[in-house]
């Protein structure tokens, strides 16, 4: 399939975030039920919300989706809300509101709290291990498709190839424990109930705005040392991320299935800035040296079940090198890639 150029504005990308594939599609014109997404007001629940909506629609299938946040920011609910999504506002931790929530069929899980883990323990583990709880009983006669994180593996090697599904999760400080904790929580739902579970590790989706390459690309740019102890990362584009993970229902299994989803190449932090630095016309400053490990993810099971990601690293290269140099809105928010003891 083609790509654009380059996104003129923040309208051209949410529509290429939201895309659905004719797979997609399909899949929708079988699919029973509606979709709830709990926690969709975070950085993929938007375009994930209306990936599905839109799917549904060319499906020719008018199907309820369901979006579940907090909703600090009104302007997302009402953007969701224009896009034909159904908006619930509520605190997840709230026993009473998540007992109100109405019985879904199928029910993408994308809670959670990484950010200020660290002084934030206690919530950080209600929100990664008791919500799943909850959400696990609460939905138990649903499909579940929960999100977790590669950062329930340890660093590998980076000549290894990657963490497989079936390698055991050895996760490294709180935050991570935590995930594992969501995990094991979905886990036992899904066998104490039955109910059919698979478990998403995604390591770093980027878009425009956000994400590990457009990190790489702000400090390029503004010409800032770019540390490169973790010298390696997985990444994806958080169109295809959305598109896979929707997919990944038919994947749900009980016991629960387990799932990495992220680009196909391990990408070398140096090597990117290099090119950054080649499009922006940027000299590009380095400091420290490569660790021979970093958190990477074998995701030869979810190509072999989903396909590979459409978008290759080149074009993130150049569609992000773009967005930076046109001074176009960011998120504001790190993804702090390069933490390596687990403290975020």
């Amino acid at each position: 399939m083609g790509h654009q150029k380059y996104f003129k504005d923040e309208n051209e990308l949410e529509e290429a975030l939201s895309r659905p594939t004719s797979e997609l599609v399909e899949m929708f014109k079988t699919l029973k039920g509606d979709v709830i997404l709990l926690g969709v007001a975070g950085k993929m629940g938007v375009s994930m919300a209306r990936m599905a909506k839109r799917a549904s629609i060319m499906a020719g299938m008018e199907k309820r989706i369901i979006g579940v946040s907090r909703f600090s920011d009104k302007e997302q609910q009402s953007y969701l809300e224009e896009s034909g999504i159904e908006t619930i506002k509520g605190d997840l931790l709230d026993l009473e509101f998540i007992n109100s929530l109405p019985e879904v069929e199928n029910v993408f899980y994308l809670a959670g709290m990484k950010f200020g883990t660290a002084g934030n323990e206690s919530i950080t583990w209600a929100m990664n291990s008791f919500l799943p709880g909850l959400v696990a009983h609460k939905f138990k006669k649903s499909r579940i498709v929960a999100f977790s994180t590669g950062c329930v593996y340890p660093l590998v090697d980076i000549t290894s190839g990657g963490s497989k599904e079936t390698d055991m999760p050895e996760p490294v400080g709180e935050y991570a424990q935590s995930c594992l904790g969501r995990e094991r929580l979905f886990e036992y739902g899904s066998i104490k109930y039955g109910t059919p579970v698979v478990l998403i590790r995604l390591n770093y989706a980027v878009e425009m705005r956000y994400g590990v390459l457009v990190d790489i690309a702000t400090k390029v740019y503004h010409q800032e040392t770019l540390d490169l102890t973790m010298g390696y990362a997985n990444v994806i584009w958080q169109g295809d991320a959305n598109e896979m993970i929707l997919r990944s229902l038919q994947y749900c299994t009980s016991p629960a299935a387990h799932l990495n989803i992220s680009g196909s190449e391990l990408i070398s932090v140096a090597d990117v800035a290099k090119k950054f630095g080649k499009i922006m016309g940027k000299k590009v400053k380095f400091k420290g040296v490569e660790a021979n490990s970093a958190l990477s993810v074998d995701v030869s099971r979810s190509i072999g079940m989903l396909g590979k990601p459409s978008v290759c690293l080149e074009q993130l290269i150049e569609w992000t090198a773009h967005w930076i140099g046109s001074n176009k809105r960011l998120l504001g928010k790190s993804t702090h890639f390069e933490v390596r003891d687990g403290k975020y």
